[in-house]
Formats: C-alpha cells, structure tokens, sequence
C-alpha cells in the first residue's frame, strides 16, 4: 500500500492508464459531436429542400360541412319553407392581424373587391349583432372571379372566407309567417345550453316558430372534410371526407289553402287582427294568421343592426303573433265559461227565467244591455242567444270572488284561459284572468297606471262578460270553444303533424294528449251550444245575419269588447261547426273592429267555407261536412 503525497510518487503504470482513459473519453465526445454536426448539416443543407416542401405540404385542416336544413310542408305536402345554397363571404373580425397597419391594409383590400370603402366595412361590423369570434357575413352570392381570386391569396386575407351556405327560402311569400319562424347564429347562451351541444359559434339553429320548436329534426348533421393544405393554409388535396346528413322534413297539420283564405279575409280588412282555426278533437291548428305580418325572407340576408330595428318596428308591430300573443278582453264570446259556471254551480238553472229589463242597478251604477235592447223574460239559452249583458251582470254579482280565485276564474282557468296553451311554439302568452288578490297587489305596487283602485264587486261584473281586466288570445278563446264543443277534452294545440326523413319515412307522429278533461253535465253542455246555434241560425241571434243563411248548422258567438278612452271596440267571432257534429273552431278578433258581426264574423264564414269546401259550389251543406277534412 502507498501513501502518495506528491505527483511524482504516482507510479509510471497508473498514469498511463488514466491518460488511456481520457483520450478514449475525448473521442467518443468529438465523435458524437461530429455526428450531430453532420447530421445538421445534412439535414438543413443536402435535405433542407425536401422538408421544407414536406412542411408546407403536410397540413391537415379539417373543415364542417353544414347539411341542408329540413324542408316545412303543410298536411298536403305542398312546401312552404325550402332552402337554396349561396356562397357567403365571411369575416371573423378576431381572426384579424393584430396589428393596426396591417389590419388597416387588409380591409382596404377586402373593400376594393367588395366596392365598399374601409369605413364601410368597419360600420357593417359594428353594426351587425354579433359575438366574439362569430362570423360577420358581408356579402352573398359570390362570384366564381372573385372565389378564386380569394382562394389564391387566401394568406392575404386572414379572417376572411367564402363558405357555402343554406338560406331559407319561402316559395309562398308571407304565408304563415309568424307560424315558421326565423332560423339564425346560435348565442353564446344557446351554446351553453345542453340541447345544443357539440355545435360551433356561427352554426344555424331555429330562432322563432316552428324552426326552434322542432330545431333537432329539421338542422340535421354536419358532416366533414379532412383537406391537405401547405403552409399558408392553400389546399392542396383531399384527404377524406363524412357525408353531411340533410334534416328531416317536417309536415304540419297546417292547410295553406285555408290559411291563405284566413290571412286574405284579414288583410282585406285591413285592421291589425287574427285567427285560428283548429281540429276540435285533436287540436290540430288546420290555420293561423296575424296581421299585419312580415316578409322572412328580410331575415336571410345580412343587415345593419339599425335596418334589423327598422324593420321590426314598423307601425302596427308586424313581428307580434297577435293569435298566440296578443291578449285582449274578449267581450261577449265570454259568456259560455260565465255560463258553464252558473250552472255547474248552481247560481241559476237551466230554465230559471230572468227578466231582462234592459238595465241593472249595481250599487247605485246602471248598468244597460248593447243598445239598450230590453229582452224580458229569457232562460240561458234564449240569453245567449240574443246576448243579454244584464243575464249575465246578473250572474257576476251572484258569483263568489275572493282571494285567488273565484267561480267564474276557476271555470275559465279549467278551459285554458289565463294559462299557457301549450302549443308547439315558443313564447305565447298566458293571457290573464283577474282575481281580487291580483288586483289588489298591483294597485299596491303602485306600477301600473290603470290599476287605480282595489278590487271590488263590479270586477266581477266586468268578468262575467268578458271586460275589464280580462286578457284573451285568440288561441286560447278556440282551444275553450273547442272544449265545451268536444265535450270537456281541453286539447293540446298543435302544429307539428310528423317528422319525416329523406327517404320519405315516417320519423315520428306528433299527437299530443289533451291536458286535462273537464267535468261539465251533458246538460250544461247542451243548454250553452244549443243557445250558441240560435245566435248563429236563428232570426233574433246575434251573428244571424252572417251565418244564418250557412247550408247546415253552426254554433257561434260574437263579441264586441270596449278598449278604454279613446279607442274602438275589438271585434271577435269563435264558431264551431258542425252544430251536431263539431269538428271544427274557428276564432277571429280585429282591433278596433266594431261589433263582432260586422269584422270578425264574416272572416270566420270564410274560413269555414273553404274548410266544408262550399266556396267551389261542389258539394252541399250536408254533403260538405260528412266529407270535410279530417287530420
């Protein structure tokens, strides 16, 4: 063993070990080192060349390919919403250049092919209701030039792109077009929600009608397309692609004959209004129309925010659904529910005699029948027949109110008034049936003007005949009628009839329970449509003059409700026909229309005729409705 303290006590054969050592180390570290470098060296100069090809040529994009929306038949299959493909150029203002100048050069471009100047383009995208990231369509129908031009210097233009789009197209113009609805960019809030999940910013989903109510049949699937492209995004190939699948169509019960008769009776008129017309056993809508209406095709093609505004706030507030949403005091066409709970509770009898006088004294107010007509003594059949106001104030001061409720609310909230009616469209209203505690909690709150005072027995009055607070759609009014005249089944209003695929199959039937039955007696039944026939058949009725001289019987009541200071009388009809075997309801109202038999009467008999075919002259009264069309 050796203690070495000093270098040169290291023997000879030690050191020449270590120096191997070392030198075998130092080569292996020059040898890798050299192999790096050469393998640089080869790799950016003998093959610099071919990577830098493989880089540019060896981008994968994979692009959505949209489908065809489902097209919207009525229950004849004739088409009332279609598509038609155009090609759309688009800008995402995110996908912009950040910097300023060349942002500023970008759009000086874009206006120069466009014709429009930079400053233009800037106020269309602000103007035009957008979301981050979301696409701003500036023109449609492209050019093949100018789609070219594009593809070419697509890395001059980032943000920008020419897609191929599916626009709606209405080939029967303004028919039903508050009942199709409008399609339209999803929202950032539709997006969160689960019913559209797996869908991009930009994508098409139903906005308003049918569209969004039966949005999951008609969109479809989008399909892909996996495009090879080089470095500056060109394509240069395909790579394989999923076919889109086109949605389902979707049939309505909808009869656009009807419908163009109804919306033409309107318009003629020429008075803001609406109709329904619908199936009194299954709720099939058979017709549906507000006036004024608006043009849908306005709504494919892009607009300024300030033209969009335009456009909806034209005068007699076009874009309002007046059938579903438009809620007003409906007058006498009240009376059967004030009927209905007279008698099932006991207030009167069915051949209980009232005097009518022609006038009322409540509470030391007089009150006096339409024209201050005296009937004398009548029974409830005879009373809605002629339509006596004083019958039925009467049957307002002997029904109980309070609270929530009262006789007269309870029976008119079990017919679907002041309720939703559920049909198979978004946002219509529930209207409204007043009670004493609704009342008094408004005139409480102090925020509604017209509210100036609490509840009080002439509310009720008010009720009994349909005025006053009371706030009706015609949908709801048919959806009553159709009740008392079916026998108590509160049906499920409905326009979807069945989903349909591309090949033609039947995807699903769309037949909605009724909500719930009412208990009325076979004799209250009776004793309400049969004075509803005498008004509309017999001389002395009220709608006599319209109706009385249809080929076979009818059961109808008009109504003439006032508006406030200042303002006409709103005009309704609701009929069902046949008297003795209803199949049909038919419900109109015209603002300031005067009485019901004046406007709305003589809308519904159009309406009628052509649903019993009549108008053609090809077949009898009789003959008309044992063949009239059923869904």
């Amino acid at each position: 063993m050796y203690l070495l303290d000093r270098p040169e006590d290291i023997p000879p054969r030690l050191t020449n070990r270590l120096n191997l050592r070392i030198a075998i180390l130092g080569a292996v570290i020059v040898a890798a080192i050299a192999t790096v470098l050469l393998r640089l060296w080869s790799l950016q100069i003998l093959d610099g060349e071919h990577y830098r090809a493989l880089a540019k040529d060896h981008g994968i994009l994979d692009v959505q390919v949209d489908p065809p929306r489902g097209e919207i038949l009525d229950r004849n299959g004739k088409v009332l919403v279609d598509n038609r493909t155009v090609m759309t150029l688009q800008l995402r203002p995110s996908d912009l250049p950040s910097d300023p100048t060349e942002r500023r050069r970008e759009l000086a471009r874009l206006g120069h092919l466009l014709g429009l100047s930079q400053r233009e383009i800037r106020r269309r995208v602000r103007a035009t209701p957008q979301f981050a990231g979301y696409p701003v369509v500036l023109k449609q129908g492209v050019d093949r030039q100018l789609l070219f031009y594009l593809l070419e210097n697509k890395e001059s233009f980032p943000g920008v792109s020419v897609e191929r789009t599916y626009v709606r197209k209405y080939p029967e113009g303004t028919l039903a077009a508050h009942l199709l609805g409008l399609v339209g960019q999803i929202s950032p809030r539709q997006l969160k929600q689960p019913k559209y999940g797996g869908l991009r910013p930009g994508d098409i989903i139903g906005q308003a009608g049918v569209e969004y109510s039966y949005d999951r049949f008609l969109r479809g699937t989008p399909g892909s397309q996996r495009i090879q492209v080089d470095a500056l995004g060109r394509p240069r190939g395909t790579l394989g692609n999923r076919s889109a699948r086109a949605g389902d169509s979707l049939r309505l019960t909808l009869d656009s004959g009807l419908q163009g008769v109804g919306e033409s009776a309107l318009r003629d008129r020429g008075l803001p209004g609406a109709f329904v017309a619908m199936d009194v056993n299954s709720g099939a809508v058979l017709g549906m129309g507000s006036y004024p209406t608006y043009d849908p095709s306005f709504y494919t093609a892009p607009h300024t925010r300030e033209e969009y505004d335009a456009f909806g706030n034209r005068p007699g507030d076009p874009l309002v659904d007046r059938a579903a949403q438009g809620g007003y005091p409906t007058g006498s066409t009240f009376k059967p529910i004030t009927a209905t709970a007279a008698l099932e509770e006991g207030l009167i009898g069915p051949d209980t005699i009232f005097n009518d006088t022609g006038s009322l004294d409540i509470g030391g107010l007089v009150v006096h029948n339409a024209g201050g007509a005296a009937n004398g003594p009548i029974d409830m059949s005879t009373a809605l027949q002629v339509s006596s106001d004083v019958y039925f104030f009467s049957l307002g001061l002997r029904a109980e109110a309070s609270g929530k409720g009262g006789q007269i609310q309870d029976w008119a909230r079990a017919y679907g008034l002041g309720q939703k009616p559920g049909i198979d469209l978004p946002n219509a209203s529930a209207g409204l049936i007043p009670t004493p505690s609704w009342r008094n909690r408004v005139y409480r709150s102090d925020k509604n003007p017209y509210i100036d005072r609490p509840w009080n027995q002439g509310d009720n009055v008010n009720l009994s005949v349909g005025q006053g607070d009371v706030m009706v759609t015609p949908l709801q009014l048919a959806r009553a009628y159709a009740a008392l005249a079916n026998g108590g089944g509160l049906v499920r209003p409905h326009l979807g009839g069945r989903i349909v695929d591309v090949n033609g199959n039947t995807v699903e039937r769309i037949k909605p329970p009724p909500t719930r039955h009412l208990r009325i007696a076979d004799e209250t039944r009776n004793v309400i449509m049969d004075g509803l026939e005498r008004a509309a058949m017999e001389p002395g009725g009220t709608s006599y003059s319209v109706m009385g001289g249809f080929p076979f019987p009818v059961a109808g009541k008009t109504g003439t409700a006032e508006r406030g200071p200042g303002r006409e009388d709103q005009s309704w009809y609701s009929v069902v026909a046949p008297y003795d075997d209803p199949q049909i309801v038919v419900a109109v109202t015209v603002e300031s229309g005067g009485f019901g038999v004046e406007s709305a009467a003589p809308i519904a008999r159009s309406i009628l005729e052509r649903y019993f075919n009549l108008d053609a002259g090809g077949a009898s009264g009789d003959e008309a409705a044992q063949t009239a069309g059923a869904e």
